[in-house]
């Protein structure tokens, strides 16, 4: 892969800078879910909804970020980037001003397709200048900021919304976006990618191996989003109070604040393939023995920081291999993983909802964990790595015949 860029160096210090843009990201994200009464109440509409909120900016980002990889597979990634963020903050300002349920929903569109155009290129400029050595690590230091917004997010929420109303909280993410884009125009290097056709761009739609890997980023995050998505019910068993939902939402986002500082660092060390098949047979562990203790709180709040860490395991190595598969297609490939992503949590969800509404709460962990031997199975079964460390062998059998 041949890149043009200023510099070679991607410091940790400009890794940070894009870590800032990940948290803004995840802070809006881990938020809105505890504003959506007040949203409602304001907007005069529904909770229900309101909470279409976060099913148009799902919706938005999938279809916009392959879209957007491929249209700007020429330009700089630091224009890319800096517009990706400018066009954030533009949608949050649609949303912190708008009177109205549909200015509000039209500034949630806005802002996926600005966290779409920021967010896989922020992973793309991380992998073409980071060594292959060193590139989960890389990836994980940008990865850190999401998983802080997970630790900060309902905390964030509550304070600002509680002081200044949910409008508050919308203007705090405007300025936090402003910082953000300023930040990568200064800090983010020029780079660009090397140049493709829009054929090639839009071949990665067809090449087996990259969609035999985002169907796994599908599939891997479903059983942590089938348990977390109703974390609440899970909780609930052991107590109802909202501080000890609370609790437990942070004791997961702590756990998977732990676990990005560690897998970086472990993934590059083993492989992403190893990493991600160990951390799926201890997602199985986890969810199974929290299915048999979460009628204990505290038993229960280790489980999910368990699940936390785990969950950082899930991402990174993952991340790792689309981008390693895409090539010189790489930002496309990470485009459509983004979009993955969205699609493993809705489905996690949807199905966390049909086990919670036919069997019942107490069924959740049980459920994550037979999903989790599933998708083990399919994750190795259909792993291009695999299939590419025997083809010599077979080749040279093919040969001497």
């Amino acid at each position: 892969m041949t890149i043009r860029q200023a510099s070679n160096d991607l410091s940790t210090g400009r890794l940070a800078v894009l870590a800032v843009g990940t948290f803004v990201l995840g802070v809006d994200g881990f938020v809105l879910p505890g504003l959506l009464s007040p949203i409602a109440a304001d907007l005069s509409v529904s909770v229900a909804a309101a909470g279409q909120l976060t099913t148009a900016f799902a919706a938005a980002y999938a279809i916009g970020s392959p879209l957007i990889a491929t249209a700007t597979g020429r330009l700089d990634r630091r224009v890319v980037i800096g517009a990706g963020m400018l066009v954030f903050l533009a949608g949050m300002i649609l949303q912190a001003a708008g009177p109205t349920y549909g200015i509000v929903l039209a500034g949630r569109v806005v802002a996926a397709l600005g966290a779409a155009g920021f967010q896989a290129n922020a992973f793309a400029v991380a992998g073409v200048l980071s060594r292959p050595e060193r590139r989960a690590r890389s990836f994980a230091v940008i990865g850190a900021g999401s998983s802080l917004a997970s630790v900060l997010g309902v905390p964030f929420g509550l304070l600002i919304g509680q002081w200044l109303g949910w409008r508050g909280t919308m203007w705090t993410i405007v300025a936090l976006a402003g910082l953000a884009a300023v930040l990568a125009w200064l800090a983010v290097p020029r780079v660009t990618l090397p140049a493709t056709s829009l054929r090639s761009r839009v071949g990665v739609l067809t090449n087996p191996r990259i969609l035999l890997l985002l169907m796994v980023s599908a599939l891997v995050l479903m059983p942590m989003y089938l348990v977390t998505s109703y974390a609440s019910a899970v909780v609930g068993t052991s107590r109802t109070t909202a501080d000890a939902v609370v609790i437990a939402l942070l004791a997961f986002g702590v756990g998977f604040f732990t676990g990005n500082r560690i897998v970086g660092r472990i993934t590059d060390r083993v492989g992403p393939l190893p990493a991600l098949t160990a951390a799926l047979a201890v997602t199985i562990g986890v969810t199974a023995g929290l299915g048999a203790v979460q009628h204990w709180y505290v038993p229960t709040l280790a489980m999910l920081f368990g699940l936390g860490v785990v969950g950082s395991f899930l991402f990174i190595p993952q991340q790792n291999r689309v981008y390693a598969a895409g090539g010189d297609v790489a930002a496309v490939a990470l485009g459509l993983n983004g979009s993955m992503i969205y699609v493993g949590a809705a489905l996690g969800a949807v199905l966390g909802g049909v086990v919670l509404s036919t069997a019942g709460a107490r069924w959740l962990a049980p459920a994550a964990a037979a999903l989790t031997v599933a998708v083990l199975a399919v994750a190795w079964s259909t792993a291009p790595e695999r299939r590419a460390t025997t083809s010599p062998a077979k080749q040279m059998t093919s040969t001497g015949a």
